[in-house]
């Protein structure tokens, strides 16, 4: 039997109120909150995550860095580049980190297929590469059993600011986007891929919910 997946596409969103809006939903969630799944773009800015060091980030420019709590290095989020939140509650979906890992990474791959576009894992760097260059990054947390931040999926967006950092800690790391592979430019066309390819990895049954950030009452302690 198929679990619900609430899909929301959210738009362009500022990065720091999206990020207090998945904290507190995590925080706040119960046994019985159905999963969800946030589509968006993000105004430009560099993450920096916790085991983040100050060396990768080149020559930052106008562009904000953020100090935020998930895993990895330093990344770049804009216009035209699909982030994805999965808010997913491990235990109930039957998977550990490493395969929320893995199951993310392989729909992305499934999603790229869609346009004959090979990708593929590289061993120790998260993520899904194309000929070598990245085309989509993984920075996660789990907190209470339950994941939140996500993906970045490049799709047709300015690259020009992936110059400034060492992409996810590597120096000299080729980035590219599923534009310049032969793929479409619309992101809503990539993020029908997505989803499918999504549900797919981890058995959901995807619902469309209304495209705002969601509101849970907090949590009593008891």
């Amino acid at each position: 039997m198929s679990l619900p997946l609430k899909v929301r596409r959210l738009g362009r969103q500022p990065y720091a109120a999206t990020w207090e809006a998945m904290s507190q939903f995590t925080n706040n969630r119960g046994p019985d909150t159905p999963d969800e799944l946030w589509l968006l773009e993000h105004d430009p800015v560099f993450t920096q995550g916790q085991a983040g060091k100050a060396e990768h980030l080149l020559a930052p420019g106008d562009i904000p860095v953020v100090q935020v709590d998930r895993g990895g290095q330093v990344t770049y989020h804009g216009p035209g580049q699909i982030v994805g939140y999965p808010l997913i509650d491990l235990r109930r979906a039957g998977v550990s980190v490493r395969e929320l890992v893995n199951k993310i990474e392989q729909s992305l791959i499934d999603t790229l297929a869609h346009w004959n576009i090979g990708a593929e894992r590289l061993e120790g760097a998260p993520g899904v590469y194309v000929a070598g260059a990245k085309v989509a990054a993984l920075g996660l947390r789990v907190r209470r059993g339950c994941s939140f931040h996500g993906l970045a999926f490049n799709v047709n967006m300015d690259l020009e600011p992936y110059h400034r950092i060492n992409p996810c800690g590597y120096k000299g790391l080729a980035v590219t986007q599923v534009l310049d592979l032969g793929g479409p430019s619309r992101l809503s066309d990539v993020e029908d891929a997505l989803v499918e390819e999504f549900c797919r990895q981890f058995g959901f049954d995807a619902e469309p919910a209304t495209p705002t950030l969601p509101e849970l009452p907090a949590r009593v302690a008891v």
